[in-house]
């Protein structure tokens, strides 16, 4: 199975007209080679008749103009089916239906422009071989090729449009008089565009980058030309096809490569078609190259030499973009090459190998996050510096549990909008360990912040030791966050109330933790936080009149108890230790300097989202975990 990007690609586009297309598009949608026999001819008839503009045009979107031009092309033979891509000829036009005719004539223009409202009304005169056939396109090309001997003449490259006929081989020269046959033209035996003199050798192909282990069909490759003009008789000029009014005929869809939708096909079902040729529905010769999702078919008649090359994605330089679509998905949501590659392996979905994805990481992933990440900082850091004071929140993730980590991404957050403003990834070696990362990833944050213009006025971040000394010796006011200081004291009591004479603690656990948070977002000043933490002592005892003035009693209504076993007695063991942990010097410090309006729970999410794209057990290179 292979991932197909453009099914519509390997739709015929042969349509019923009753005049041929000059030969720079007659076959826009794929590279063909037709029959050189009828082509030529057919050439050399119009030249001879003095047909020699190359534009054609579309049919226009007005309806009674378009009626006009179905209504010529089918010589009022209408089907009950029309083709919505019909070309006209210019040789069909008069002199007055184009704008610019006299700066085509002279050269200054490439391109014929129609007038609005302009109709075909020339019809060309047919060779007498041509005439005898009322089928379409096809048929007649093939009614030709059938009535003539196959010439004796070795394979040349054509002078139709590269665009459209391009052929995958090298031309070489010969010393040969080539004889042709004549098929309703009065010109000489010997094609105007044949040689013999040698051909001068065409310039290397760009080859697909090389990112494939070796294929397991012997008949695919490793490589897959880019479609280019090598045909020494190649003219630039005939490659400019005109197409006006309102739409362009165009081979590039107007739809962006990762915006369009894409699709699981069998191997088998894709192979069908191209086993038939569509000129002489004859079997054909196919060629199959693979490189990851990416698939190549070249589709070669040994019988009428019709040849085209079909790729199931478009190229970006020389990498198929399905494979860096592939990778980027892969990249940008956090998942597993690994664990997609045995998925891809179960369903026989063809994949490429892990140095691949490496390679697309580094070369084009990689360096398109940080030109992101940093064009969206600088913005940030501006309007930052437009404001007075800043409220920040720093907190370190490390990527491995304990002490043992060995990268460490410290984030700073603005707290008001909850945005991502700078992120330092320390790693271990460069500070002599992990527990000085944090620290480190503070300092550079800082350090950056005020070489870009930012006002800090407070900065709320964990109770780590070298953080408090830190910020107290920089002179910045540093709030805690009161989730860290709740979870440090739970644990504590959460310890003490397994000992048997202190199983009563657990029944105030939560009130304790519902306490830390009222203090802090209740109280204004130092002294009112000390005070509010304090009176906690006296409300486990049932005693809800306390004597620090600034706060002199609980402000919960009056209420009687129907568990009157919850209280605790002063001297027991139970209070005795409860005291101890909650009127440590430490915690009473602490509670001081509890935040009273930001926390850092924005962070802590953040650093959970982190863990999707970099888990802690997953071992990334410095770039690859800056970038996730």
């Amino acid at each position: 199975m292979q991932f197909v990007t453009k099914p519509a690609a390997l739709i015929s586009i042969f349509q019923p007209f009753t005049c041929l297309l000059p030969p720079t598009s007659a076959y826009s949608a794929l590279s063909v080679r037709a029959p050189p026999l009828s082509l030529r001819a057919r050439e050399r008839a119009d030249m001879h008749q003095g047909r020699q503009h190359k534009s054609v045009h579309t049919i226009p979107v007005s309806e009674e103009i378009r009626v006009q031009w179905i209504n010529f092309i089918y010589n009022g033979n209408v089907p009950a089916r029309v083709g919505k891509k019909l070309l006209v000829c210019a040789n069909h036009f008069t002199s007055d239906c184009f704008k610019n005719l006299g700066q085509y004539s002279t050269g200054l223009a490439q391109k014929l422009l129609l007038i609005e409202g302009a109709v075909p009304t020339i019809r060309c005169k047919t060779t007498d071989t041509e005439t005898a056939s009322t089928s379409g396109l096809l048929d007649r090309v093939h009614h030709v090729a059938c009535q003539t001997d196959p010439p004796t003449t070795r394979s040349f490259g054509t002078q139709l449009s590269m665009k459209t006929l391009q052929p995958h081989f090298r031309s070489t020269g010969t010393q040969k008089t080539v004889s042709c046959t004549d098929v309703g033209v009065g010109t000489s035996a010997l094609l105007p565009f044949l040689t013999s003199t040698p051909i001068k050798r065409p310039s290397k192909r760009r080859r697909l980058e090389l990112e494939e282990e070796e294929e397991e069909n012997p008949l695919e490759g490793s490589s897959v030309d880019v479609e280019e003009p090598h045909d020494s008789t190649y003219d630039p000029a005939d490659s400019a096809t005109t197409l006006t009014e309102s739409a362009d005929v165009t081979m590039e869809s107007s739809t962006p490569v990762h915006k369009t939708p894409t699709y699981i096909v069998y191997e088998n079902c894709l192979m069908e078609l191209f086993q038939v040729c569509p000129v002489c529905q004859r079997e054909c010769d196919m060629q199959k190259r693979r490189l990851g999702t990416f698939l190549s078919v070249e589709q070669r008649c040994p019988h009428c030499e019709f040849y085209r090359k079909w790729n199931s994605q478009p190229l970006v330089g020389s990498t198929p973009a399905g494979n860096l679509q592939l990778s980027t998905a892969v990249y940008a949501t956090g998942a597993s090459f690994f664990k997609l590659e045995k998925i891809f392996r179960a369903m026989q979905l063809k994949m490429f190998q892990y140095d691949s994805f490496r390679r697309h990481a580094r070369m084009y992933i990689e360096p398109a996050i940080v030109h992101r990440w940093k064009t969206a900082q600088t913005a940030m850091l501006e309007q930052l510096s437009q404001l007075q004071n800043v409220v920040l929140g720093g907190d370190l993730r490390a990527d491995s549990p304990g002490h043992c980590a060995k990268f460490g991404s410290y984030t700073m957050m603005d707290m008001r909008s909850n945005t991502v403003i700078d992120l330092q990834l320390v790693q271990s070696n460069e500070v002599g360990g992990s527990y000085h990362m944090e620290k480190e990833g503070l300092k550079r944050s800082l350090a950056l912040l005020e070489e870009r213009g930012v006002t800090i006025d407070s900065i709320v971040t964990d109770r780590h030791p070298q953080i408090q000394k830190f910020l107290r010796e920089a002179d910045v006011t540093h709030y805690y966050d009161v989730w860290h200081m709740e979870k440090g004291l739970s644990k504590k009591l959460s310890k003490i109330s397994q000992n048997k004479e202190c199983e009563k603690l657990k029944k105030w656990l939560q009130s304790i933790k519902n306490h830390i948070y009222w203090t802090a977002a209740s109280s204004t000043s130092v002294p009112e936080r000390t005070a509010k933490w304090m009176s906690i002592l006296n409300h486990v005892r049932d005693i809800h009149n306390h004597e620090d003035p600034v706060f002199p009693q609980c402000l919960h209504p009056t209420c009687t108890s129907r568990d009157k076993s919850k209280w605790l007695t002063t001297g027991t063991p139970a209070f005795c230790r409860l005291e101890k942990v909650l009127s440590n010097k430490r915690v009473l410090k602490d509670v001081g300097k509890l935040s009273p309006h930001y926390q850092t729970s924005s962070l802590e999410s953040f650093h959970s989202v982190i863990l999707r794209f970099a888990p802690k057990n997953v071992v990334f290179p410095f770039l690859g975990m800056l970038c996730r």
